[in-house]
């Protein structure tokens, strides 16, 4: 099993920043991938970013440029820096788990990001 704690969720204006942390224990195969969705209220939980453990990223379009995703492997930790936010960036943010080579999938509890003036 694999429990993920994230932190760094909060009120911020907008054009402000905020950074993320997820720390991993338990079970964990270096083959992964880790990284964070998102879902704001009525919407579906959406990728924002995600890295592999060889390094790759990947980030949704409407993050690009603004959002930075990296991992300590040391930690078995990610983070997420957002700069430039938005309104729209309002969701509950989950951080990710996911075994490359069986597919499973673990979330953490979520922590809320509100961007509003």
């Amino acid at each position: 099993q694999v429990q993920l704690v994230e932190s760094g969720g909060g009120l911020v204006q907008p054009g402000g920043s905020l950074r993320l942390s997820c720390a991993a224990s338990g079970t964990i195969f270096s083959i992964n991938a880790m990284g964070w969705h998102r879902q704001a209220p009525g919407k579906q939980r959406e990728l924002v970013a995600r890295i592999t453990s060889y390094g790759t990223t990947d980030y949704a379009d409407s993050v690009k440029g603004r959002f930075t995703i990296s991992r300590d492997n040391a930690k078995n930790a990610v983070y997420l820096q957002m700069n430039s936010l938005k309104p729209e960036d309002t969701a509950v943010y989950y951080c990710n788990l996911h075994r490359l080579v069986t597919g499973d999938d673990y979330w953490g509890q979520g922590t809320q990001v509100t961007v509003s003036s």
